[in-house]
């Protein structure tokens, strides 16, 4: 195509105006050549102007999977014993300090009475038999779990101490709802989680014959190991397995895809090297990774999308990636 441009001026007219329109021209041209020799292309499109969706795919795995609940538990010391003053009199030694071991018999004050107090350092006739110092004794093997006085105060006959926790009464309480207790059974070990990560072997040992008014919960006592050293009104999660199912077949959680209201739920499967279709699937136990399909029955060959799979129409032009 030939492209005649007819210029003209009138006498008089400055050659800078005529330089301008030449290059305007040219630059002209050069545009028009320019989209003659490079049509836009979409690198995601087929020639007909399909759009071709990259994907992942994965096969479906057969194995055991398990349907927990995780429930809440407190650590508590079951067992306690309050150390308390016998006479009226001051703290003259306090021989513990807070979550220290101590033994049965083991001293933890001396008492000094108000009256040994008064007197000083009179001297007193020995055939009076006469005591100043009372000494208190630990009744029980456990930790001083609190302390209440320290040494210089002076505490009433009957007085609290401090408090002796027993070790060996340690346990987790087990906060079970009521329709769940089916799947609670004592002598049964269960898995404890940690706020830290570390997981321990805990045995329901017994249940509490009552039922939260409120919660409509029941408490269930969990033991662990003695040699374990845990501090109290440790909050931790316990599994429960409500059912276990040997043969389930699985695909990655990523393969699941579902409606706003999560009612429907389907896969994306491909039925040949470049397309796949929407399946809908009835979905079963959900582990952290893993989701089970009940209905209906995957071979291991067939491939599910497992990413690229979202948003996708319900037939759709793939390309999978490796």
């Amino acid at each position: 195509m030939k492209t005649i441009v007819k210029l003209s001026c009138r006498p008089g007219a400055s050659l800078g105006f005529i330089a301008f329109a030449v290059i305007l021209l040219f630059c002209l041209l050069f545009c028009i050549s320019s989209c003659k020799n490079n049509p836009s292309t979409d690198d995601n499109s087929d020639q007909t102007g399909e759009v071709i969706t990259p994907v992942t795919i994965a096969h479906i795995v057969q194995g055991p999977v398990a349907d927990n609940i995780f429930l809440n538990a407190v650590s508590v010391f079951r067992k306690k014993s309050i150390i308390k003053s016998n006479v009226n009199g001051y703290i003259e030694k306090e021989l513990v300090s807070p979550g220290q071991s101590v033994r049965q018999g083991e001293l933890l004050f001396v008492l000094k009475t108000k009256e040994a107090n008064a007197l000083g350092n009179i001297m007193i006739d020995s055939s009076l038999q006469f005591k100043g110092s009372v000494p208190v004794k630990a009744n029980q093997n456990g930790y001083i779990s609190q302390l209440d006085h320290q040494q210089g105060d002076y505490v009433m006959d009957g007085e609290q101490l401090c408090i002796i926790a027993d070790q060996n009464s340690f346990a987790f309480i087990l906060e079970v709802p009521f329709e769940l207790s089916p799947y609670v059974k004592t002598g049964h070990t269960c898995d404890i989680l940690l706020s830290d990560g570390q997981h321990i072997t805990g045995n329901i040992v017994s249940k509490l014959p009552s039922v939260d008014p409120v919660s409509q919960t029941q408490q269930y006592i969990v033991r662990i190991s003695p040699q374990l050293r845990l501090p109290e009104n440790l909050i931790a999660k316990i599994k429960i397995t409500r059912a276990v199912i040997p043969h389930a077949i699985q695909l990655p959680k990523t393969a699941l895809l579902t409606n706003v209201d999560q009612t429907q739920w389907w896969v994306m499967k491909m039925i040949n090297d470049s397309t796949a279709v929407k399946v809908p699937v009835k979905k079963g136990i959900q582990s952290d990774s893993t989701v089970q399909i009940i209905s209906p029955e995957f071979s291991p060959s067939d491939r599910i999308l497992t990413s690229g799979n979202y948003g996708l129409p319900d037939t759709a032009t793939v390309s999978v990636q490796p």
